[in-house]
């Protein structure tokens, strides 16, 4: 009866957590829910970096009654100082008598002290209630803080037949507005969204998220070695008020565009490109990375989405079906060699969710790398 209560207490402090998703970066999503002889009697979760942390804000509603009680919390409670004190001596100075913890904190440094802490202090401490579930929750942080680079998405939006427009640089309408609506809550959970030129140049995106509110809009981020970007296509215009990054290389580009371009509020950052003046996958994440952007929604083009899948750099798949058919011809379609055969396999996704968006199908899932 004990365990399942507990699980049900932890279900709980994850649902909390997962209100804030897209609000908490750089720090990972928690909830806590303290509970005694069966009722809850605090909870709490981290609203937004610089805010009080998750068990800090239970302990505060739970005041005098959590002395004796449980608490249930989906990652290791804190033991160093950082934006905020230790939560490990608030838990140990109000007399919490056991403590339920989902997943460790993945932080090398940190891992494991928490927990110690606690223990030292006489409490009670299991650990791995509900963890797998905890791990998919804060899937950007754990990748985030134990690779250093952003935690990277693709999102495409094909025909039935994986067709992307009719032909190369046209824009073709793909997607149902139900889809279209998730599309921009999918933005909102990442700290940036990003494109190659290509993709400026055939629609014209803005790229910001539109119809819900957010405490902040995503980094806008362009693949642009050599400045291709027009000064009068939207994101360029609207760089005085949304965050604009375009990486390019200064070797392939005047310097006339490189100042035309930070008059306008254009935040540039300079990449030796590889071949064929190309950006490598690579150098742009850690690009992104020097900026504290944790996670990158890509949204195209076929380019760049295929030379990130053949680098293995994407975590997660967002996919979007409309029930269209393009044909062979001219039609552009999603993916180029990706690098899937015979002899290593094909990409698969794992832990699959699925939903009809309107006339459309919605799948994601997490990649599986042949070999990995």
């Amino acid at each position: 009866m004990i365990e399942s209560l507990e699980k049900e207490m932890m279900a709980r402090a994850l649902n909390l957590a997962a209100r804030a998703r897209g609000r908490t970066s750089p720090n990972p999503m928690v909830g806590a829910v303290i509970f005694k002889e069966g009722r809850v009697v605090g909870e709490g979760y981290h609203r937004r970096c610089g805010l009080s942390h998750a068990e800090r804000a239970a302990l505060r509603q739970a005041g005098s009654e959590a002395r004796g009680a449980v608490l249930a919390v989906n990652l290791e409670p804190c033991s160093h100082y950082g934006r905020m004190p230790p939560c490990v001596e608030a838990i140990i100075e109000a007399g919490v008598a056991r403590v339920v913890v989902a997943m460790l904190d993945p932080n090398p440094l940190v891992r494991g002290r928490g927990i110690y802490s606690l223990r030292r202090a006489g409490i009670e401490v299991e650990v791995g209630v509900l963890g797998d579930k905890a791990r998919l929750l804060n899937e950007v942080f754990i990748h985030h803080i134990t690779t250093g680079r952003p935690f990277a998405a693709l999102k495409l939006a094909q025909s039935l037949d994986g067709g992307i427009a009719l032909r190369s640089g046209v824009q073709t309408p793909i997607s149902s507005s139900p889809a279209l609506a998730l599309k921009h809550i999918l933005r909102s959970w990442h700290d940036a969204v990003m494109v190659g030129i290509s993709t400026v140049e055939a629609d014209d995106p803005l790229l910001n998220v539109r119809g819900r509110q957010v405490s902040r809009q995503p980094w806008r981020v362009v693949l642009d070695s050599s400045l291709r970007i027009s000064a009068e296509s939207k994101l360029v215009e609207s760089a005085g008020e949304f965050p604009t990054l375009v990486l390019y290389d200064p070797a392939l580009a005047s310097d006339k565009r490189i100042e035309a371009l930070r008059r306008r509020s254009v935040e540039l950052v300079p990449i030796k490109a590889a071949g064929e003046g190309f950006l490598s996958p690579e150098s742009v994440l850690d690009a992104l990375a020097s900026h504290d952007i944790t996670s990158v929604l890509i949204e195209g083009g076929r380019r760049v989405a295929t030379s990130f899948l053949a680098r293995r750099l994407i975590q997660r798949l967002h996919l979007f079906i409309a029930p269209v058919l393009m044909g062979g011809g001219k039609a552009l379609h999603a993916l180029g060699e990706i690098g899937a055969s015979e002899e290593e396999g094909s990409l698969r996704l794992e832990k699959v969710e699925r939903k009809f968006m309107g006339a459309d199908i919605y799948l994601t899932g997490r990649i599986a790398y042949p070999g990995r």
